[in-house]
């Protein structure tokens, strides 16, 4: 039978041979620049940017380079292994769909395109917190599928402990909260267009379905100088919640006023800088769900980390986006990884974009990867056939990289396979 990279490779030359080429670029620069192309200027600029002069950006993907796989020949790799444990879960996969925002700037069915082809694959879905579609909707989607929630600590904790009682409610499987957006970053690409798709009602799904954030009130000096939105941005808002009313029991109807309040009620509450690592023993107190922290770069951070008992850690500097010359997150990834030892899971994001990008996360001590842009372009391009498109592409390259290194399964991935390490192997 053959290897899942061969039986995926085998197909798309079939289909060459009747002169259909790939509607999704199996090349990653191919991919970005199609999905440029059918985006519009701010949804590129928003899904595709970095801060500042992306220095961190460009970083993220130079690091890859400073670990050169080295392949070993004639082990008898006929017969793989690409699976992980996760959490209670077998994963037929070592990758889960990260939380990307605002996905209806990529296709009209957002996050339930989205999560649908993450269930299909059999791989993890993590649920962004400003998705496009209340919580909820999405774990309708994902089904009996793996399924994670994304927390942005509000400046409210009854607000954070509803999205904990939700996310709980409708079988979410872990809590990632995301520490490294307490506040936006300086985003130019998005400032030089004014475009901010908060401010216009777009990613704040879960708050507008939550009972709690409807009930909140917030004195004006909170909300800072934000002018009222546009009636433009109000009619687009309705829209939006139009269609929900087709499938969310959650969206109540709102006039004009109403809609225009919940916008700035969002942001009046959105960043949250006092955070502290004590903070972090009351969230523990609050679910039952096992807490991922997502934003640890430093292994004493690590450490501290796992004395306050959170039950996984993601290593990621959110992909460039927050914060301009940051150290590359894989290069903090090995530290972290040796600072936790195992006791917990380790996950990694910020640059992904091969299959082979991945089998070298995992051989500098992740358990797993998320998947952010490349699955954005997929969405993009065809929706969830498109997503669908790009999971099946990574994982060939993947498993051929695997075969390739002369590896059997995920499992064997350590530094022995980068050049200048000493083999591990008997």
């Amino acid at each position: 039978m053959p290897s899942l990279g061969r039986h995926r490779q085998t197909k798309i030359y079939a289909d060459g041979l009747l002169g259909r080429r790939p509607a999704v670029p199996t090349a990653p620069a191919a991919l970005e620049a199609a999905a440029k192309k059918k985006l519009d200027a701010s949804s590129a600029a928003y899904f595709l940017g970095g801060a500042g002069a992306e220095r961190t950006m460009a970083e993220n993907r130079a690091a890859f380079d400073r670990y050169p796989i080295v392949q070993r020949m004639l082990r008898n790799v006929s017969s793989r292994d690409l699976s992980i444990e996760l959490f209670g879960r077998t994963l037929p996969l070592p990758f889960l769909l990260g939380p990307i925002g605002v996905l209806e700037m990529a296709h009209r069915e957002a996050d339930l395109a989205a999560a649908r082809a993450a269930s299909a694959a059999g791989i993890g879905f993590v649920t962004s917190n400003q998705a496009s579609y209340p919580m909820e909707a999405v774990a309708d989607a994902v089904g009996s599928g793996p399924r994670w929630f994304q927390l942005y600590w509000s400046a409210r904790d009854e607000l954070v402990e509803s999205f904990l009682d939700r996310a709980e409610r409708y079988g979410y499987e872990a809590i990632v909260v995301t520490l490294d957006t307490t506040e936006l970053g300086w985003r130019c690409r998005d400032l030089d267009l004014g475009y901010l798709p908060f401010l216009r009602g777009r990613g704040i799904a879960n708050y507008l379905s939550d009972p709690v954030f409807q009930r909140l009130s917030v004195a004006d000096e909170e909300i800072g100088p934000l002018p009222r939105p546009r009636l433009g941005a109000v009619a687009s808002l309705a829209e939006f919640l139009g269609s929900q009313r087709k499938w969310s029991r959650a969206a109540a109807p709102m006039g004009p006023k109403k809609l225009a309040d919940s916008i700035r009620r969002f942001l009046a509450i959105y960043s949250r800088t006092d955070l502290s690592w004590d903070k972090l023993a009351a969230l523990r107190e609050k679910t039952r769900l096992p807490i991922v922290l997502k934003g640890i770069l430093h292994p004493d951070d690590a450490r501290r980390a796992l004395d306050c008992g959170v039950d996984g850690l993601v290593v990621s500097n959110h992909g460039g986006r927050q914060v301009d010359g940051a150290a590359a997150a894989l290069d903090q990834l090995p530290l972290v990884a040796d600072a936790v030892e195992s006791r917990v899971p380790v996950l990694f994001d910020s640059g992904i974009r091969t299959g082979a990008d991945i089998v070298k996360a995992l051989g500098l001590g992740a358990t797993a990867v998320l998947i952010g842009r490349p699955y954005i372009c997929g969405l993009a391009l065809a929706g969830e056939a498109g997503v669908r498109a790009v999971i099946d592409n990574l994982a060939a390259d993947l498993d051929l990289t695997l075969g390739l290194s002369g590896r059997r399964s995920v499992g064997e991935l350590d530094r022995s396979i980068f050049a200048g390490s000493p083999s591990k192997a008997a």
